[in-house]
């Protein structure tokens, strides 16, 4: 696997304190993505964090067959394609089936893998065979130690290109709880490791809407226990959907971080970042203590 996967891969393992995955949860236009990717690169240059912009073309897995699911993978791709030659940053995307693998990979420089998905060895085979860095986020229902074989997937297919994503754990009925032990643990798969701070804190299907039928609510307002958690813990990546207008969002609105807040979240990050020694494993000394 040679060529610029390998470069951003290498470049992302290196970024110190961590790398960003953002942007708006789904494509909503060409001129809102355009926008986004712009006020992001801004911010993120201005604090020297490595960005990977990130948004959907089809959200597939919808709680609701009426919600709003973005422009589909050919539009898509060429919104996000436009976004990679205006503002010369990679792109991250989802993908749910392995047929839209190949135009995907020709596209997006990371494949991710919805949680929901994380265990489909057919899925995960076509990912990797694109050659991109593959994201594969962990399943709600799984425990983290599953990743490792997710992980194996990727490389028995011919690429080391993998990372790993925490987004929570279900937690009940409508619910999801961050265990941060999870983010140690993944480690264990011999990767980077990329917390989601936004999807971790949806509340799946746990919002009536007027006229019958649910939707995903979310606890906007803990994104930043979460953030200061993950960072403090030594996560590599941090990935988080941020929004200009997240109470108009048409998908995912209660977990989007609001653009307006996003430089003033990543400065305390940072913050975290330079007095931390999360990355490093602690020397736990258990012979008796001598007077």
């Amino acid at each position: 696997m040679e060529g610029p996967p390998v470069a951003l891969f290498d470049s992302l393992k290196a970024a110190k304190p961590f790398f960003l995955l953002a942007g708006p949860n789904v494509i909503e236009s060409e001129e809102h993505v355009l926008k986004m990717a712009k006020h992001i690169k801004g911010i993120t240059t201005k604090l020297g964090i490595p960005l990977v912009f990130k948004s959907s073309f089809d959200k597939a897995n919808r709680t609701s067959s009426k919600s709003f699911r973005g422009p589909g993978l050919e539009e898509g791709l060429k919104i996000l394609e436009k976004v990679k030659a205006t503002y010369d940053l990679p792109v991250v995307t989802d993908v749910h089936e392995s047929h839209q693998c190949e135009a995907v990979g020709r596209v997006a420089d990371i494949i991710q893998i919805p949680a929901f998905l994380c265990r489909q060895t057919d899925l995960l085979v076509a990912a990797a065979k694109t050659g991109k860095i593959i994201n594969i986020k962990k399943g709600q229902f799984c425990a983290p130690s599953v990743m490792a074989n997710s992980a194996e997937k990727i490389r028995l297919a011919g690429n080391p290109n993998v990372m790993v994503c925490e987004r929570g754990t279900m937690f009940g009925y409508n619910d999801l709880i961050v265990d941060p032990r999870n983010l140690e643990w993944l480690r264990e798969v011999n990767c980077p490791v990329v917390a989601d701070i936004t999807h971790a804190l949806q509340q799946p299907a746990g919002r009536k809407l007027d006229g019958g039928g649910v939707a995903s609510g979310g606890l906007r307002e803990l994104i930043p226990c979460i953030a200061r958690t993950s960072v403090a813990v030594g996560v590599d990546g941090i990935f988080m959907e941020v929004h200009d207008d997240p109470l108009n969002a048409p998908c995912d609105g209660p977990t989007q971080w609001p653009l307006r807040n996003l430089e003033e979240l990543l400065e305390e990050l940072l913050a975290i970042a330079r007095v931390t020694k999360g990355k490093e494993p602690f020397k736990i000394d258990l012979t008796p203590f001598q007077e």
